[in-house]
């Protein structure tokens, strides 16, 4: 494997994805021991062609030879193509590079909400894509209400089963409660905590995968099923706790997305 020298990736230490795979980069040997620098920690004059805006929202990759900057997926593809040449003709097919690049810029762009991390003051931040953002709340929604429909088979003991979109219309019903909670509370909050609180809610929808499986294989008492659920939604509660801190959110919108899920839970046991 080739090492990519006199070359500088700068990632955003306040994202610990970012952090991680370009830290496997100078590990593999695909960049240089001091081949990767925080660009929050970095002086502005060390890469004056560096569009700073961008390298906030694309990762930068900066030839400290001839101070040439590439941004986003070509960063990694030209770190790739380098260390491992035989995937050169994949690398420049314009269709493949042409979905990577929509990848990565959903990745990108949501960075924040998929992994939050506490946000320094005074430091450049992501821009907020509209259009990035709707639809990851939107592919969040629809896995997490259809996973959530596979569950409802295995609670009918203890919840009625309801319609095959009940689940869409509750996790659709969530997303409207709580931005109008925080539209009168903290709007300019707004697109930051709808993408907080549905990461939340695809990663306890990822946690009933396990069961909804081994269901298909194996018999469990219906009250298993019950516990599990009520743990996965604690899981969540907590974690929405954590995210509304690291927001600077408080306490309200914990409580209301509880509230949500009670009243909910009441109609469905009285219709």
């Amino acid at each position: 494997m080739k090492t990519l020298n006199n070359h500088v990736i700068l990632f955003d230490n306040e994202c610990p994805m970012c952090h991680t795979y370009t830290k496997a980069f100078v590990k593999s040997g695909m960049l240089a021991q001091d081949g990767r620098q925080a660009y929050q920690e970095i002086p502005k004059s060390a890469c004056p062609l560096v569009d700073w805006q961008r390298a906030t929202d694309e990762i930068a990759l900066v030839n400290t030879e001839t101070g040439e900057v590439t941004y986003g997926i070509q960063s990694l593809f030209k770190i790739i193509a380098h260390a491992m040449p035989f995937f050169s003709p994949l690398l420049v097919f314009s269709p493949f590079a042409y979905l990577m690049q929509k990848i990565y810029a959903f990745i990108s762009y949501n960075r924040r909400v998929i992994i939050p991390a506490a946000v320094k003051e005074n430091t450049l931040q992501p821009t907020l894509n509209l259009c990035y953002r709707i639809a990851y709340l939107l592919l969040t929604w629809a896995i997490t209400a259809y996973i959530l429909t596979d569950y409802a088979h295995l609670l009918t003991d203890f919840v009625p089963l309801g319609s095959k979109y009940r689940e869409y219309l509750i996790c659709g019903g969530q997303l409207f409660f709580q931005g109008m909670i925080i539209s009168f509370y903290r709007k300019e909050k707004l697109w930051d905590y709808l993408g907080n609180m549905m990461t939340i809610s695809f990663a306890g929808s990822l946690l009933l995968l396990p069961v909804i499986i081994l269901a298909g294989y194996f018999s469990f008492q219906p009250l298993f099923f019950l516990l599990y659920f009520l743990m996965v939604a604690g899981l969540m509660f907590l974690e929405h706790i954590r995210r509304s801190k690291l927001l600077k959110l408080g306490w309200l919108l914990s409580i209301t997305w509880a509230l949500y899920r009670l009243i909910v839970l009441g109609l469905i046991l009285i219709l």
